[in-house]
Formats: structure tokens, sequence, C-alpha cells
């Protein structure tokens, strides 16, 4: 059997609206985008990987960091409703287009700076092990959306009146997507057009691994967490 060829992708535009120029803040004096992207390099699963952005600046720093940018993203893809979907898509288009086919694309996001090479290789493990076409990484809730409670002319109600009062370990876990880790099909994903495509498998990432930076409190974890050691 022929090994299959695995293109990386870390799509980092430029504009961020909660936490401004989140892709390069420097973490620990490295940018964050490179955090994720050496974790995905360490790895050893890709031929390529490829940033994909339409900011100069941003350009410049992937490429200090050693990753590809043979590119510049249209700045229609860097504005809402574009998202990633839509940029992996382009990257691959624009890679056919030059000769370059792959089977199976990594993406992961400039924000999730603690994920590790052997998640990645775990994670394309069960993807292996499924013959899965779309898989991506989740973490456990801090806090379980079951005992969430919605707000109406001053007065709370349950949304999920079935678990109201419980305590929270009397509730079934809930998961969500960290963003890290998206292992797909390329064939299947260019036919669906959407990365969390049914069967969806899942690739479990522990708190902190799976910490996902979208504000300065997120960002302020984030240094708080490197500077107790209590990552890993």
């Amino acid at each position: 059997m022929m090994k299959k060829k695995i293109l990386g992708l870390i799509p980092a535009k430029g504009g961020s609206t909660r936490l401004p120029r989140k892709n390069i803040l420097p973490l620990r004096g490295k940018p964050m985008l490179q955090w994720a992207g050496d974790a995905l390099r360490a790895s050893g699963l890709c031929r390529r990987i490829v940033v994909s952005t339409e900011d100069e600046e941003i350009a410049g720093i992937a490429r200090d960091a050693g990753f590809d940018v043979p590119y510049v993203r249209p700045l229609s893809l860097a504005r809402d409703p574009a998202g990633v979907e839509e940029v992996a898509l382009h990257c691959l288009e624009t890679l056919k287009s030059r000769g370059e086919l792959y089977d199976i694309l990594i993406i992961t996001l400039p924000t999730s700076p603690f994920v590790t090479a052997k998640d990645f290789k775990a994670a394309y493990k069960i993807f292996q092990e499924q013959t899965a076409d779309f898989l991506m990484s989740v973490s456990l809730y801090e806090h379980t959306p079951f005992a969430a409670l919605k707000l109406e002319n001053k007065m709370v109600s349950p949304w999920f009146p079935k678990y109201f009062g419980r305590k929270s370990q009397d509730m079934p876990n809930a998961y969500r997507p960290n963003g890290a880790i998206h292992i797909l099909s390329i064939p299947a994903f260019e036919k669906t057009k959407s990365y969390v495509s049914a069967p969806l498998y899942a690739y479990d990432m522990p708190w902190p691994r799976g910490l996902d930076i979208d504000t300065a409190a997120d960002f302020a974890l984030a240094e708080a967490l490197l500077q107790s050691g209590g990552i890993w």
C-alpha cells in the first residue's frame, strides 16, 4: 500500500475581533502560530506544512519559523462569513493548480498552542484504525452545559429541565471542538465541502492541552500555565 501524502495547513488571518493579532502574539517569546506548527512538524506526519494568510507580516513570521507560505490568500477569505473550510478548499485548489496533490489534510489552528506532536500522532492513529474520512479533536467542557439556564423577563429557567438541580457528576459528559486538530480525507472533504461531515470521529484532548485562545483572558491563562509548568 502506498504511503498517504499528508498536507498540513495553518489558517492564520490578520484580523481578529476579540484579541487583535492573536495569531502572531508572542507567547513566551514565540509567535502563537509557531506553537501548533512546531508540534505538527515534530509529529513527522506531513510532507509539507502551509500557512494560509492574507497578511504580509504574518507571512513573514511564518516563513521565519520555517513554514511554507506559497501564496497570498484573497482578502475575501479573511473576512466573515468565510471560515476555515473555505480557506482549506482554496489551499487545496491552489496547490492542485500547481500540480501538487495530497491524500489527507491536517488542519491546526494557531490558537491551539498546547497541542503536542503526540496528540497529532495519536489522532492520526485513530483516523487510520477507523478508516475515517473526518476526525476532529475535542475536549471535555469545563462546566457542564446541561446545567445551563436561560434568562427571560428577569427570570431563569433550565434549558435542560431533565438535569436541573442535579450534581455535575450525575450529568452526561459533553465535549466541545477545540480547533487543535482536524484530519480529513481530501476526496471526501472536496465532495462534502465540510470538515465536520458524518461519520465524524474524535480525538479526546485533556485540558489544558485543548485550550483555544480567543480572548485576552485566554492568553493570560496560557501565560500563567506556562509559568506554572502545569500543562503537560
